[in-house]
């Protein structure tokens, strides 16, 4: 008995190992929660082309969208755990653990990290003619006129909505909640001075901002990035602390062997350093993790800890999507 038990051992790693070697045989499916033409989108092509020239095999990216990235999160929960279906997604599966009361998986266990790819910085963006010209006077001003303020955001559980949640929980100042169905109107209404604030992605805001047709505030990082120099951190700035970056990582469902998982991620390291990722990161103003953030230990020590980071802050404000 103990002999078969042994046998039996010996040939799954044996089956396993030789799974790995051959693997991938045939295309790859990344599953993309948000829209195609978005930022995720845009960081899952650069990444899949790099990783497919590496690979020898095609990653085909799906765009499944809506219920704020859970749709495409319960499709990757569910999948065959064989390396063929993966997920790209950012920092909103981990709070899509408290937004959302009812999930059909739990966000801490279903997945398998393969490791982080970038983490964009975030600007928190005024209209063009807002008083306050500085982020200590926006503060300022918000403590006096909150009530009559609106927040604009690109949705429940966007990067712009979670920005925004934290940014009036630093402030102490509840400011009314505008959500959106994507970044670009909400840019469209920040420029025509519709809506007064916004917090979003780098990717989304270099522009508007370098030809002033936003009032730029604050970007999310400890220290200053070097394509905007002239604007400061919000923690240099007064919120003292104040950090959240739209990070994306890669999963495979649960269950998935773990030499394709290795696999997968080292094949991710490398991908990461291919000068033509780098630039084009770099023209979205966001750049790769290091090499020892690209792992699957890395990416789930961050999803374990977002997810506890963030359920106070949705609690205490109240705002679920479902």
């Amino acid at each position: 008995m103990k002999k078969t038990a042994m046998m039996a051992a010996a040939f799954a790693m044996i089956s396993s190992a030789a799974l790995a070697q051959n693997y991938p045989s045939r295309p790859i499916t990344l599953l993309v929660p948000f829209a195609a033409g978005g930022a995720t989108d845009t960081v899952a092509r650069v990444t899949a082309q790099s990783m497919s020239k590496l690979l020898g095999q095609t990653i085909i990216i799906e765009n499944a969208t809506g219920a704020g990235g859970t749709i495409a999160a319960t499709r990757a929960s569910r999948a065959e755990p064989d390396g063929y279906t993966l997920m790209i997604h950012h920092i909103g599966i981990s709070t899509a653990a408290t937004l959302y009361r009812k999930l059909a998986y739990d966000t801490k266990t279903a997945f398998a990290p393969i490791g982080l790819v970038t983490n964009a910085p975030m600007t928190i963006i005024g209209r063009p003619d807002l008083p306050p010209n500085t982020l200590a006077e926006l503060v300022t001003y918000i403590k006096a006129n909150g009530d009559k303020m609106t927040f604009a955001n690109a949705g429940l559980g966007a990067a712009s909505h979670l920005c925004g949640m934290l940014f009036m929980n630093a402030v102490g100042k509840e400011i009314l909640t505008v959500p959106y169905k994507g970044n670009a109107p909400v840019m469209n209404d920040l420029i025509g001075k519709q809506i007064d604030l916004s917090c979003d992605q780098t990717t989304n805001t270099t522009g508007p901002i370098a030809s002033r047709q936003v009032k730029a505030y604050a970007i999310t990082t400890k220290t200053r990035l070097a394509s905007m120099p002239d604007l400061p951190s919000a923690d240099e700035a007064g919120l003292k602390g104040f950090e959240v970056g739209a990070w994306h990582g890669i999963y495979a469902p649960k269950g998935t062997p773990d030499e394709i998982i290795r696999k997968l991620s080292k094949t991710l390291q490398e991908a990461l350093r291919d000068p033509d990722l780098v630039k084009r990161f770099n023209d979205i103003n966001t750049e790769p993790v290091p090499q020892d953030e690209a792992t699957p230990e890395a990416l789930k020590a961050k999803l374990v800890s977002e997810v506890d980071r963030w359920e106070p802050i949705i609690r205490t404000g109240n705002q679920f999507a479902d």
